[in-house]
């Protein structure tokens, strides 16, 4: 089934289920009414003639309706997962069409000096990042992220194709597992709460009295407040007990109140990562890193279920915030007391579980951002990985934020470390993008994921690049001094024989072209020299002459324009050798310059 098949078809099935839920939703309401209309009746009716049984159906009928409460509950979650599913198809929909900007883009990530993202759009709007995003916790997008801005080793790289092949064939968990996720966008502040909670001393198990105090204290006000009850002690041991009971729990207070504050706001984030990760626990996955991924949830006990025996304890605190409710907890069960006792006691089984819980759940919305792009593009391939440095092949190679109606695909075909690949050609007939082409490729392999060609192999190596440089004034910093800040660093890279790969465009542009032309004669012999792969786009088509010197070294190609009368037009094409076909006479004087 095609991607644009399965997302409409998804789409129906939904759609008529959430009519049905609706119709439960309002069954729901006439059922509530009716019950309390029953339970009114009955006392009316009933009560002056038998009141035993009025008290029984009454009791039944406040159960019924408690339980239609829970299941209305239940039903109203259903409606809000399967409306955040029926967004999601739409989305994919839009997606597949090119419109992918209604995802996150990533740009909180962005990195002033990064090695490669600022010239290949690695982040913020329009972004690869945005094309591939289908996280929505925060963690999840900064995973995502970290692995398009860091190139994996083999292995990991092998292990996430996997993982991503293994999720293409699970789209429908995918989708639960997306719409869970967007019920609550788990925010990085949850886990720093919890983790800064997890390393505070306790306060409250360290003192042994106050363990004996939820047990003897409980014990003392029910037994007097039930004797009150039936007389059998007087005022003045009720008034006493309620007294003492209430200095106690003020003096408690004093100690829970800071505690609550900082873990209150996190019962909705918590309930979302219980759901997120009971779906990965009760999936069967193929792959070895899913299978992995997986046993961090499982190999003790189940790491939902202690999530969600958190939330209990929390959402049991936060009656405190309730003030008719709480006052005669608090007196008679000391119920504040004992929920800090079993959150300490929570602490102490789960102090090493936290950071593992969250980053579990952030690798497992990567993968799936991945997956998801692999499924909506059944005709990319997964990349090969080559063993010796440096070798880069590929077939129908093609910018991923292309749309498939306008994309031109090309080729490439670099086998050896010591080898530049020189591009020159007309202005706009595609060297910039035909280097981006190969550069988010290169960004998507190093990643783990499929990527945007029919067939691609590829050597492990950090990417390089010198595209989009920019003046800074704040650092009073020219463009011509920024390019070379750049190119240092990748010189120094070089010289220090890491395994890198380098795509540059039309360096030194900030400076004469005498000086441009020989700085950039000189980095291509350096680049052999030091035996390191790069592609390098220009308009000086001198520097082909290199190719004579270096036969073996240098191969030439070029993008050009197909000049009819006073038109141009572009195929988009790389093709072997020297471009002769340049067009910038033609461009000056269609803007009325007179040549």
């Amino acid at each position: 089934m095609m991607p644009s098949e399965y997302y409409s078809k998804k789409l129906i099935e939904l759609t008529n289920s959430l009519k049905l839920l609706q119709q439960k939703k309002s069954r729901f309401g006439i059922l509530r009414l009716s019950t309390l209309a029953l339970v009114v009746a009955s006392f009316y009716f009933l009560w002056s003639v038998q009141m035993i049984l009025a008290i029984i159906i009454a009791f039944v009928l406040v159960g019924i309706f408690l339980k239609l409460i829970h299941s209305d509950i239940s039903n109203r979650n259903a409606i809000k997962h399967v409306e955040f599913q029926i967004q999601i198809n739409k989305n994919e929909l839009l997606a597949l069409d090119g419109m992918y900007y209604q995802f996150e883009n990533g740009n909180q990530f962005s990195q002033a000096n990064h090695l490669y993202a600022n010239d290949m759009d690695i982040l913020g709007h329009a972004s690869l990042f945005q094309f591939l995003n289908r996280t929505t916790s925060e963690f999840g997008a900064e995973k995502l992220a970290n692995w398009l801005l860091h190139p994996s080793d083999k292995n990991t790289i092998l292990k996430r194709q996997d993982a991503v092949k293994n999720l293409t064939k699970t789209s429908d968990w995918n989708q639960h597992f997306l719409a869970t996720g967007k019920e609550s966008n788990i925010k990085k502040s949850t886990s720093f709460k919890l983790n800064n909670w997890l390393k505070q001393p306790p306060i409250f198990t360290k003192f042994k009295h106050l363990r004996w105090l939820r047990y003897v204290m409980p014990a003392i006000t029910l037994t007097i407040f039930t004797l009150y009850a039936f007389d059998v002690v007087g005022d003045n041991y009720f008034y006493v007990t309620l007294l003492v009971s209430g200095i106690i729990n003020f003096q408690i207070n004093k100690l829970v109140t800071p505690l609550h504050n900082q873990l209150s706001d996190l019962v909705n984030d918590l309930e979302t990562l219980s759901n997120s990760l009971a779906l990965i626990e009760k999936q069967n996955f193929e792959s070895d890193l899913l299978t992995e991924l997986k046993s961090t949830l499982t190999s003790k006990n189940l790491a939902s279920q202690k999530i969600k025996a958190l939330k209990v304890i929390l959402d049991r605190l936060d009656l405190r915030f309730n003030i008719v409710i709480s006052i005669p907890l608090n007196l008679i069960l000391f119920w504040s007391l004992q929920q800090m006792l079993d959150l300490e006691k929570w602490k102490k089984e789960n102090t090493d579980n936290i950071t593992t819980w969250f980053d579990t759940l952030s690798e497992m919305e990567a993968l799936q951002s991945f997956a998801t792009i692999a499924f909506n593009n059944p005709e990319w391939a997964y990349p090969t990985l080559a063993d010796d440095y440096f070798k880069i092949e590929a077939t129908n190679l093609g910018h991923p934020l292309i749309s498939k109606a306008k994309r031109i695909n090309n080729l490439i075909d670099l086998q050896k470390a010591d080898t530049v690949m020189l591009i020159t050609g007309s202005n706009m007939a595609g060297k910039s993008t035909y280097l981006r082409s190969v550069g988010v490729n290169a960004v998507l392999c190093m990643a783990g994921s499929a990527v945007c060609a029919s067939k691609f192999e590829m050597s492990p190596a950090q990417i390089l690049s010198s595209m989009r440089v920019a003046d800074n004034l704040e650092e009073n910093t020219s463009t011509f001094y920024a390019e070379l800040k750049k190119l240092k660093t990748i010189i120094e890279k070089m010289n220090a024989g890491e395994k890198v790969f380098i795509l540059l465009d039309e360096i030194l542009r900030g400076t004469n072209s005498l000086d441009r032309h020989t700085g950039t004669d000189a980095l291509i012999r350096q680049l052999i020299k030091l035996k390191t792969p790069a592609i390098l786009a220009t308009h000086d088509v001198e520097l082909a002459k290199i190719e004579q010197e270096y036969p073996s070294n240098i191969f030439n190609h070029h993008f050009d324009a197909q000049i009819n009368g006073e038109e141009l037009y572009f195929d988009y094409k790389l093709k072997s050798g020297v471009c002769t076909n340049l067009n910038a006479f033609l461009l000056m004087k269609k803007i009325g310059l007179s040549l």
